[in-house]
C-alpha cells in the first residue's frame, strides 16, 4: 500500500490558485520534497494537436496513447463513455512522491487552502466547505479560529502550512 500526502487548493477563477501552486513548488523542492500536481479541468481539454500522429491515433479510437521522447513522456487516456475518474483513482496513476498538490476537485479533496481575493467580489468558499483549513488572501481578514489565515504573498508560510497539514491518503 502506498501513502500519498495531499493538499488541495480551491477558490474562484482568477483568484490565483495556479500562480500560488507554481510559486510553492520550487519552495517545497528546495526543502527536499518531491512534488506532483493534479489539476481538474472543468471543460474538455486537449494536449494534442490535430494532424499530429498521437492525435490521429486517439481519433482513430485508441483507448490510450503514450507519447515519449528523451525529455518527457505523457499518457493520454480517452474516457469515451466512461465516468470521470475520482481523485483517489488519479492519485494511483502518479509515481510515488512526498506531496501532491491538487487544484480543483472541490468535493473530494480532504484538506484545502482557499485562495481568496476580495477585490474579485466573490464570496468565501470556506463557510460551506469544512475541508477548507486555511484561507490565503491578499488582504488581512477576520476568520474563525478553526480556519488559519495565510498571507497570499508569504509563500514560505504557506509552504510551512502545506508541509505540516498535508493529509496522508492510503492508496492500493
Amino acid at each position: 500500500m502506498t501513502v500519498a500526502r495531499i493538499m488541495g487548493f480551491t477558490g474562484w477563477s482568477g483568484a490565483g490558485k495556479t500562480t500560488l501552486i507554481t510559486l510553492l513548488i520550487p519552495v517545497l523542492r528546495a526543502r527536499g520534497l518531491r512534488v506532483s500536481t493534479i489539476k481538474h479541468a472543468h471543460h474538455g481539454f486537449d494536449l494534442d494537436k490535430p494532424g499530429k500522429d498521437s492525435w490521429a491515433h486517439r481519433e482513430a479510437g485508441a483507448a490510450e496513447v503514450l507519447v515519449a521522447s528523451g525529455k518527457r513522456w505523457a499518457l493520454m487516456h480517452e474516457l469515451r463513455d466512461e465516468a470521470e475518474p475520482e481523485l483517489r483513482d488519479l492519485l494511483t496513476k502518479l509515481a510515488p512522491v512526498d506531496l501532491v498538490l491538487v487544484e480543483g476537485f472541490k468535493r473530494t479533496t480532504p484538506m484545502k487552502i482557499e485562495v481568496h481575493r476580495p477585490a474579485l467580489g466573490q464570496t468565501l468558499i470556506f463557510p460551506d466547505d469544512p475541508a477548507v483549513a486555511a484561507v490565503a488572501s491578499d488582504v488581512p481578514m477576520a476568520l474563525p479560529a478553526t480556519v488559519c489565515r495565510l498571507a497570499l504573498g508569504d509563500v514560505g508560510a504557506i509552504a510551512d502550512f502545506v508541509v505540516s497539514r498535508a493529509v496522508p491518503v492510503a492508496l492500493p
